[in-house]
């Protein structure tokens, strides 16, 4: 399992980004954190001074601090990761639960259609599924989506982004969930 990451909010408390725990070290040490929130911390350790003391470093899990990610985007890049993530893993279709390697991106109206490749207009789909729709719409193959498929706003993407949250940073994301990700996750 890889190291926690740290979640780092603009001075409002609107989410920004992951961070490594070395670039939260680094905006401590240069004092520019603003605020912090959650009941965790992560220590560094660091090398024995001349006294034989071991430096450490404690690193709250969410980290407030000035400025504004510049990659920060309105909608969230469309992948495949981040849409199996957001369904589930779960055909949209036949309800079934599949390995990344079984999954598609299926278009609601398709592309040869005049469809286009955005959040709104794609669901997770099994192989299988996605073959017998093949260009049609969900209503003319007779297969109702289960699910309405959403843009994830800033909150969930970040969700999506990163698998190893820890409790208090989820408390936190939750409260920007949407009900369409929260009854996925529940």
């Amino acid at each position: 399992m890889s190291a926690p990451r740290i979640l780092r909010l603009d001075k409002t408390g609107q989410p920004m980004q992951w961070m490594s725990q070395e670039e939260a070290a680094t905006l401590i040490c240069n004092d520019r954190v603003l605020w912090s929130a959650g009941d965790n911390v992560i220590v560094l350790r660091g090398g024995t001074g001349r006294d034989g003391q071991r430096s450490t470093l404690e690193i709250p899990t969410i980290i407030a601090s000035e400025g504004r990610d510049k990659h920060v985007m309105e909608t969230p890049p469309l992948t495949n990761k981040y849409l199996f993530r957001r369904d589930d893993s779960t055909c949209m279709y036949c309800g079934l639960t599949f390995p990344y390697e079984l999954l598609s991106r299926d278009h609601i109206m398709p592309v040869s259609r005049g469809g286009r490749d955005i959040w709104k207009n794609v669901v997770c789909a099994c192989i299988r599924c996605n073959n017998f729709k093949r260009d049609r719409t969900p209503e003319e193959a007779g297969m109702p989506l289960l699910a309405v498929p959403f843009v994830p706003s800033r909150y969930e993407y970040l969700y999506l982004a990163n698998r190893n949250i820890l409790g208090d940073q989820m408390e936190f994301l939750r409260k920007g969930f949407s009900r369409h990700l929260l009854a996925r996750i529940a």
